[in-house]
């Protein structure tokens, strides 16, 4: 009964392990297997294709919990379709929940605290020391997510169409017309307001590089989407102590390659939270979401232990 599964469902990549203990005996990866991005036939052979692997490498035909964390946890269907799947791959009991339940959980295995997700998407959410949650932002990439990858390219390009009206120097329209094989701006411009449009989030490892080579477009993209997370974080702070009655500091850890990759955005963002808040905690290595769903994974074999002890 010890061997449990976690499954990190993100926006552009899927990831799941088996554990038995503190032993890791499986570790894969598929691509995403949210239905928005990629779609539903995609996402369902994203993961059985990830759930062959990981119980293949683990040599095991069943487990006995499994926790999945996926982006779109809470439209209709998805919990249904995902606890079906798991069920055909025998496993005794799951959970499906947001992606930032795992990584909350990861960070803080159930206490209070603040997290960044900063990677695709970004959301920022608070857990007062009863459980309750405030949060800030994660509103899609359409309607929000300030400072995830996919605001970068887009307000990269927004951005960099405002400096060439008004002849500023930028390499990122160049930059992005090479990405997309668009060398005339009209052509980029058409990929750019397509149905369905083009991967904008794909475009922001190339913003960071024009950032670090002192592009200003880029510099400045990169700056806000800084001054964007720490607002949201700062935000749920104040939301937390005013609403929950805590009157320490709120420890804040992160997790998303916006963050971990981009070390402007990091400093940024470091030093944003310090300059507001110079007692507040803030983890400076990236939160493991992976962690956090075999973590609740082995609390639901734990709570199965205790009910067979009390009964």
């Amino acid at each position: 009964m010890s061997v449990v599964l976690g499954i990190d469902g993100g926006g552009t990549r899927t990831r799941a392990s088996i554990v038995d203990g503190e032993r890791v005996l499986a570790f894969a990866e598929s691509g995403s297997i949210k239905r928005l991005r990629v779609g539903a036939e995609a996402a369902e052979e994203n993961l059985r294709a990830l759930l062959q692997d990981v119980f293949a490498q683990a040599g095991v035909k069943s487990v006995f919990a499994a926790s999945c964390g996926v982006a779109s946890a809470s439209m209709p269907g998805i919990p249904e379709w995902i606890t079906a799947v798991l069920d055909e791959f025998q496993v005794e009991r799951s959970e499906v929940v947001g992606d930032h339940v795992i990584a909350l959980d990861a960070a803080f295995h159930g206490g209070p605290g603040i997290l960044q997700i900063a990677g695709t998407g970004t959301n920022t959410i608070g857990r007062a020391p009863n459980g309750s949650r405030e949060s800030a932002g994660g509103w899609s990439s359409r309607l929000g997510d300030e400072g995830s990858g996919y605001w970068i390219g887009l307000h990269a390009i927004r951005k960099a169409l405002h400096a060439y009206d008004r002849e500023e120097p930028t390499e990122v329209l160049k930059k992005v017309g090479e990405i997309w094989g668009t060398p005339a701006i009209a052509d980029l411009i058409n990929l750019g307001d397509s149905t369905p449009g083009p991967d904008f989030a794909a475009l922001a490892p190339a913003i960071n590089k024009l950032a670090e080579a002192g592009d200003p477009i880029a510099v400045r993209v990169l700056r806000q989407a800084a001054a964007d997370l720490v607002e949201n974080v700062l935000l749920v702070r104040s939301k937390l102590r005013r609403k929950h009655a805590i009157a320490g500091e709120v420890p804040v850890a992160w997790t998303g390659s916006v963050i971990a990759k981009m070390a402007l955005v990091r400093e940024a963002f470091f030093a944003g939270l310090h300059s507001a808040a110079p007692q507040m905690p803030v983890k400076k290595e990236a939160v493991v979401p992976l962690d956090g769903a075999i973590w609740r994974a082995q609390r639901m074999e734990d709570s199965a232990h205790l009910s067979v002890k009390i009964k």
